[in-house]
This record gives structure tokens, C-alpha cells and sequence, in this order.
């Protein structure tokens, strides 16, 4: 189109000089207006190029705040997460840890959720939990350090004047004859069994040493230190009378043994019975204490397993308020002086115990050595007589029976006769002597009662 105009304006030049003059002045007036518009074009394409920033600008500036949007949201479910974590830390975690240090198959929960959160709140969390068990755990021992350390002083005094008191007692039984004497001695005995108990808890020398003593009178000795013990019958089934404990292990067994007792009579009806037998096996030796209580529970069973083999550990902080101390006290006696001891649900409805001695704790006393009068004898069973040469045990037969005719005598049966030497005269004399050295003897006892004449025979009818 510029160019159009420019070759007419040159056309008119050429026709004449005063269309010249108009032809330039409109050239520039042209170019003028081409040069506008040029800039007209280049200031609307800044214009444009303006808007498509400012476009890209605002696209930009909206996919940043979507972006703090998401990333605030995010940092608000993760700190609630932590906030719910945390609170499941302080609420069930950490207590469900701490019961876990004195009951071991104590579940302790995890994280809510592990997919949530960050690894490191996770590991942040289990650092927590486990800075505050090292807490909780040397805060315990500190505790149950001073503890014992104030049981065992006291436990050793008071041992100590128990024991006084026993032989002060055992004098005075020598001079004076009075029964209150003997339950004082019962009962100082009874707190002596106590006292050796929390000696044995406090980690202290149980305080009295034996010699090397026959089994069954331990199991006698344990029984007169119980409540209850005249409702203990004691079975002896040893194959040696005299199999004994070792010395060195033979006050630690009769411990064990009280308590035992002192749990079966305690648990079950003063009006049962808690029968105890004594068995000699090829390993070593048994013995079994059955009561007939209400038993116990698996869990219980499963603790007091765990008490008894020594694998639980034992704090006095945590026997409850009064201390459940028997199965602790046995499971440390057992574990120190290499004994065993078990519990099972009883076939008499309670529980039944077993304490095992091992061979190496037993020992054979000195024969010539007299034996407790009061301890139970060996139960021993009338062997079957062997006939030389044959292989099976037979029975001796016994004499013929020599029948003999009375009078009044059933038809078809004859009465056995008397044994030889031996007539109803006889018989008579026999059965008079009895009478008489009966009456005599209850006469000698009540000086009231004579002897001599009719009334010395008074109200005895002889055959």
C-alpha cells in the first residue's frame, strides 16, 4: 500500500513542481503513519506478550498457593497424627511396657498407624518409649536395692532373738511342765518361718545350718512349722529308711517345704486334708503335696511356673499388699541350691506340688544313728514268696483244714476245728487272764479301785 502511494506522489513530481512539494509532504506524512502503526503492532504484541505472562503468572501463583495448601494440609495431618500417637504412647504403650517388665507376656502395642506420620516419628517415638523404660527400670532397682537392704537388716535381728527365744523356751521346758509352753514354742516357730522367708527374699543366709537329715523328717520338720499341720498326712514311700538331705542343702529344703504346706493348707478347707507322699526315684528323690482347694487358674499357673524356675524376676516392691511370697521364696531356693519344684492342677481338685531332689543332693545317714520317733516309716509291701526252681511266685499253702462234728451243725458242712493244742477250756482261761489284767491295770491307774474281791470282777462277763 506504501508503495502505491509513494509511485503516485513520484508521478505527480514529475507532472509539475507544486504537486512535489504535496507528494513529499504526504510521503512523510505516510511514512509518518507507517512508522505508528508500527509501534501500534509492536506495543499490542508487548501487550499480548504482557498478558501471557501475566496469565502464566497468575496460572503459576495458583498452583503455588494449591501446592502451600497441600503441603499445609499435610503438615496438619501429620501433626495430628503425632498428637494421636503421642497420646497412645502416654496412655498404652508406656504402661502396657511397664507391666511387661514384671509380666513378660504383657503385649506392648505398636504405632496407631505405621503408615502415617514420618519414619522419624516413628523412631523418635520408640526412642521415647525406650528412654522410659530405662527410667522406669533403674528407678526400680534403685528402689527395691534400698528395700532390700533395709529387710535383710532387719530380717537378720529379728531372726537372731527368735532364735534366743527357742532355746530359752527349750530350757524352761525342762523345768517346768506347762503346755502354754509348747504353743509359745508353735507359735515362735511359725514367725520364725516367716522371718526365714523375707531373709531368703532380702537375698540373706537363710540363718540356721543342719546336718545331713533323713528326708522324711524334714517333710515331718516343715510340717510342724504350718497352721494347719494337723491336717497333713504324710506318706512314706522311700525304699532307704535313711536317705537323707545334704547338710548344705537340707534347712534351704525344709523352707521350701513349709511353704509349700503353708500355701496347700492356706488355700483349701480347713476341714480337707493335704496329703504328702515320699518317693525315691532312679534320679533322686520326690516329694508330692496334694491339697484339695479351688485350684488356680492357667495364668496363675503360668506365673508361679515362671516363679518356681527362677525365670521371672522378683522384686518386693511387687509381691502385692500382704506379699504372695511362697512361690518366690522357693523359686530362689531352688535356683541357689539346685532343687526343683513344679506345680500342676492336682487330681484332688487343687493344686499338687512337687519338689524334686536330685541325686546329688542325698546322701545315706549313719545307721548306727537312732531316727526321729516322730518321722513316718517306709510303707513296704508283703513280697510274694519264690519256690526254689520255679520262675513265677507262688503262695505257701497252708495246713489242711480238719473238719469236726458239732452239734447243730448245718447239714452237708463241717466246722473247722480248733487249732492244735487249743480247747474252749483254754480259750475260757486265756480270755479270763485278759479281763482281770485289764481290770488291774485301771485299778492301778484310780487308787479308788481295789482289786480284791467280788467287785475287782465287777461287770466282766467271761465266755
Amino acid at each position: 500500500m506504501v508503495e502505491i502511494v509513494l509511485a503516485l506522489l513520484a508521478g505527480a513530481a514529475l507532472a509539475g513542481g507544486p504537486l512535489l512539494w504535496s507528494a513529499r509532504r504526504a510521503s512523510r506524512t505516510a511514512r509518518t503513519a507507517a512508522h505508528r502503526a508500527a509501534d501500534a503492532e509492536n506495543r499490542a504484541d508487548a501487550a499480548t506478550r504482557r498478558a501471557l505472562a501475566a496469565e502464566e503468572g497468575a496460572r503459576a501463583a495458583d498452583a503455588r498457593g494449591r501446592a502451600a495448601e497441600a503441603r499445609q494440609t499435610l503438615a496438619d495431618a501429620r501433626f495430628a497424627a503425632a498428637l494421636r500417637e503421642t497420646a497412645h504412647l502416654a496412655q498404652e504403650r508406656l504402661p502396657a511396657a511397664a507391666t511387661a517388665l514384671t509380666h513378660p507376656r504383657t503385649p506392648v502395642p505398636g504405632p496407631l498407624d505405621p503408615a502415617t506420620g514420618t519414619d522419624e516419628l516413628h523412631r523418635a517415638l520408640d526412642t521415647a518409649l525406650a528412654a522410659a523404660v530405662r527410667a522406669v527400670l533403674a528407678e526400680r532397682e534403685r528402689t527395691d536395692a534400698a528395700a532390700r537392704a533395709a529387710l535383710r537388716g532387719a530380717a537378720s535381728k529379728i531372726q537372731a532373738l527368735l532364735i534366743q527365744v527357742r532355746s530359752l523356751l527349750e530350757e524352761i521346758q525342762l523345768s517346768v511342765d506347762d503346755p502354754r509352753l509348747l504353743a509359745l514354742d508353735f507359735r515362735n516357730e511359725l514367725t520364725l518361718r516367716r522371718v526365714q522367708s523375707l531373709a531368703v527374699l532380702s537375698g540373706a543366709w537363710p540363718g540356721m545350718t543342719r546336718e545331713d537329715s533323713p528326708l522324711a523328717e524334714l517333710c515331718v520338720g516343715a510340717q510342724s512349722r504350718v497352721s494347719g499341720y494337723a491336717r497333713v498326712e504324710i506318706t512314706n514311700h522311700l525304699r532307704e529308711p535313711r536317705l537323707a538331705v545334704a547338710a548344705r542343702a537340707a534347712e534351704p529344703v525344709a523352707i521350701a517345704l513349709a511353704e509349700i504346706l503353708g500355701n496347700a493348707t492356706a488355700y483349701s478347707h480347713p476341714e480337707t486334708r493335704v496329703v504328702v507322699s515320699i518317693e525315691q526315684g532312679s534320679s533322686g528323690a520326690l516329694v508330692v503335696v496334694d491339697d484339695m482347694g479351688v485350684g488356680m487358674e492357667p495364668d496363675q499357673l503360668e506365673r508361679a511356673g515362671d516363679l518356681l524356675d527362677g525365670q521371672a524376676e522378683v522384686l518386693l516392691t511387687e509381691l502385692g499388699d500382704p506379699p504372695q511370697a511362697g512361690f518366690a521364696v522357693i523359686g530362689l531356693l531352688c535356683r541357689q541350691f539346685g532343687f526343683g519344684c513344679r506345680v500342676e492342677p492336682s487330681p484332688y481338685g487343687g493344686v499338687r506340688a512337687i519338689l524334686r531332689l536330685p541325686a546329688d543332693l542325698l546322701t545315706l545317714t549313719d545307721p548306727a544313728a537312732p531316727l526321729s520317733a516322730l518321722a513316718p516309716r517306709p510303707i513296704t509291701q508283703t513280697a510274694p514268696v519264690f519256690d526254689a526252681g520255679d520262675a513265677l511266685p507262688t503262695r505257701k499253702r497252708r495246713a489242711p483244714r480238719i473238719p469236726r462234728q458239732d452239734a447243730g451243725a448245718p447239714a452237708g458242712h463241717a466246722p473247722l476245728a480248733a487249732p492244735t493244742g487249743q480247747t474252749p477250756d483254754r480259750a475260757r482261761t486265756a480270755w479270763s487272764a485278759l479281763q482281770s489284767g485289764t481290770l488291774a491295770g485301771r485299778s492301778a491307774a484310780d487308787p479308788t479301785t481295789s482289786t480284791e474281791g467280788p467287785a475287782a470282777t465287777e461287770g466282766v462277763d467271761t465266755p
